[in-house]
């Protein structure tokens, strides 16, 4: 598959929209011939007929609301994304109860998904947010050993090639430039530094930002131009992540330091 923008977004679309009307056929029609429905939290895996059965008996029990969260991550052959689920009631339309996280990994094939990969989190009270990661990873088959030496190839990556920098680096880039399997990676990054993917790289950017911010040779540089260099590719990305970090706008940091 040569994944375009558009034939990617026009896929997760068309994906979403199957699940938001709890059609299993259309769901399982984004699959190959011989693709797979791998449901990593239960350790199963499903043919496409085996998908439409189990979804139709979820769909007839569940009336969820399904949303993809943040940005649409595409690879070569991978596409891969973060969805937030929600009840609904069915007598009023209204969100009930607390919603519910995971992750889509996809390999495509032809148009089509080879691979789906559904990571989310299970806890005794049902479905949670994935803010526990051994147990939305508990069957990813990425061991405590392999977790650690990919946290340090990643940080001494980041760290000598600078690697955020890059405005366009995805987490497909990103796992390709470490050799690290996207699903793999993006345990590391929740898991192992207990974060999101984007937060992991900002991190890096705002702490660029604040050196340029407090060099006296920048202090008429535009910020904007500071937000650029240092990997963002909007002023609000910038100035939402850099106020997260620091409590503080990069104009009121800048200010400050010069006092």
């Amino acid at each position: 598959m040569a994944n375009s923008k558009k034939s990617v977004v026009d896929f997760v679309e068309s994906y979403f929209e199957a699940w938001n009307k709890h059609d299993a056929i259309h769901v399982a029609d984004h699959l190959a011939i011989d693709g797979t429905y791998s449901d990593i939290a239960k350790d199963k895996q499903f043919a496409r007929d085996e998908l439409i059965v189990n979804l139709r008996e979820a769909f007839s029990r569940e009336n969820n609301r399904y949303d993809v969260v943040g940005e649409i991550m595409s690879g070569v052959d991978t596409i891969a994304f973060q969805y937030r689920v929600s009840s609904i009631d069915p007598a009023t339309g209204e969100e009930v109860g607390v919603p519910w996280f995971g992750s889509e990994f996809i390999t495509m094939e032809g148009g089509a998904a080879a691979r789906i990969a559904d990571y989310y989190q299970i806890s005794e009270a049902g479905f949670t947010s994935p803010s526990v990661p051994s147990q939305k990873y508990a069957k990813s088959g990425l061991s405590t050993e392999q977790l650690e030496h990919y946290k340090d190839q990643l940080t001494t990556m980041m760290q000598t090639e600078q690697l955020y920098l890059n405005p366009d680096l995805t987490l497909p880039k990103l796992a390709a430039l470490v050799e690290c399997p996207v699903n793999h990676l993006s345990q590391v990054i929740n898991a192992g530094f207990d974060m999101s993917f984007f937060d992991y790289l900002n991190q890096y950017r705002v702490e660029d930002a604040k050196k340029l911010l407090r060099l006296e040779d920048r202090q008429l540089q535009a910020i904007l131009s500071i937000a650029f260099e240092v990997g963002f590719n909007s002023n609000s990305a910038f100035y939402a992540a850099f106020k997260k970090s620091c409590g503080q706008t990069p104009a009121q940091y800048r200010s400050a330091k010069k006092n």
